[in-house]
């Protein structure tokens, strides 16, 4: 049986992490993508009928960091393996030895993004475009994971619970990690290659004009929300109902990390996203782009819920290295390779009735 190099751990793998210090941003990072990795191959072991100790390449993706995978998260339709939840058991020698056990989760729940093979690909992209189309919040599998994921949170509090997802599996995660994060527990959250649906902006090499189209966007953007919202006021007015809270004050102390490679166009826009507030408040007008920030000119035209991909406030990590092709710019291997070279900026939102941006 021919075997994928990116499913063999022992090729592909990090396996320089053979003492993890929960501390070490690139140490946890490369522990979440390995677990998110091992989601796709229990997918892959699944569809080739790699079964047993023998064959199965899934297991020592998290074995590897003392992860065992305690319940797999199956479709409905096609029963195939998009999540799962890990549960962290290290010996007890290694527990009293490991570096800052205090950052280390309790349990992971990853999700995988789209596998393009025959057994799951149609289902796959049915979720691509209810991602497009602001509706993954009303698919089964949201129901399943949204479900795992708050009976977790319940047992033991949202500080001993990663969400972790690549692409397709990075949406899934925010969605479930903004949905418990709107109750007051906050998981940590790491999406990998997170889908941002706009135009590519980020492309265009001229600053000014780049600059200036993200501009017009947000005065355009906040003069419909304004506008929809003095409608929305003036009949709840009518009715005596009381303003509805901001949805993005309620996120904005929960910080998503979020990493993204400028060389695939499906998450770069983040990168813009969040410089574009900070300047809109250099030039004296981050009025306005605290409520363009919360909406999506297309998710506004269309109607419907607040769209996964805007974030309030997040830990943006750039992967500053040269890609050779979007497949590697898109792929979650580039999170863990010791070559890489990555920069981190914090991001915080400031509500509406504040005046800066932090």
């Amino acid at each position: 049986m021919m075997i994928s190099e990116r499913d063999d751990f022992s090729l592909t793998g990090p396996l320089h992490l053979t003492s993890i210090d929960w501390a070490n941003e690139h140490h946890r990072r490369s522990v979440a993508g390995s677990l998110v990795q091992g989601i796709y191959v229990a997918e892959r072991d699944r569809q080739l009928q790699r079964e047993g100790p023998e064959l199965a390449l899934s297991p020592i993706w998290s074995e590897f960091f003392h992860f065992r995978l305690i319940r797999k998260f199956v479709d409905d339709a096609d029963n195939s393996i998009f999540g799962g939840i890990y549960e962290y058991k290290p010996p007890q020698q290694l527990s009293q030895t490991v570096k800052s056990m205090e950052f280390s989760p309790r349990f992971v729940i990853a999700f995988r993004g789209t596998v393009t093979k025959v057994d799951s690909i149609s289902r796959d992209i049915e979720h691509d475009i209810h991602v497009i189309r602001n509706g993954l919040h009303t698919t089964t599998r949201f129901e399943i994971a949204i479900q795992a994921v708050r009976n977790i949170v319940a047992s033991v509090g949202g500080s001993s619970v990663w969400l972790a997802g690549h692409s397709l599996g990075a949406s899934m995660a925010l969605l479930t990690g903004k949905t418990i994060a709107r109750t007051g527990f906050f998981p940590e959250c790491f999406a990998f290659n997170p889908p941002f649906l706009s135009a590519p902006i980020e492309k265009i090499k001229d600053k000014r004009i780049k600059h200036g189209i993200r501009i017009a966007g947000s005065v355009i953007t906040a003069g419909l929300a304004l506008a929809k919202k003095a409608t929305q006021q003036y009949s709840q007015n009518n009715r005596a109902l009381p303003a509805p809270p901001d949805p993005f004050e309620a996120l904005s102390d929960w910080f998503p990390r979020l990493y993204v490679n400028p060389g695939d166009h499906l998450c770069s826009e983040y990168v813009g996203y969040f410089e574009h507030r900070n300047k809109m408040e250099e030039i004296g007008i981050g009025f306005v782009e605290r409520v363009a920030t919360q909406h999506s000119l297309g998710g506004m035209l269309l109607g419907g819920q607040e769209p996964v991909h805007l974030i309030p406030s997040s830990v943006l990590t750039v992967n500053l290295s040269s890609s050779r092709d979007f497949k590697q710019a898109h792929g979650i291997h580039q999170w863990w390779r010791e070559d890489n070279k990555f920069e981190t900026k914090v991001y915080q939102y400031s509500p509406i009735n504040k005046k800066s941006l932090s």
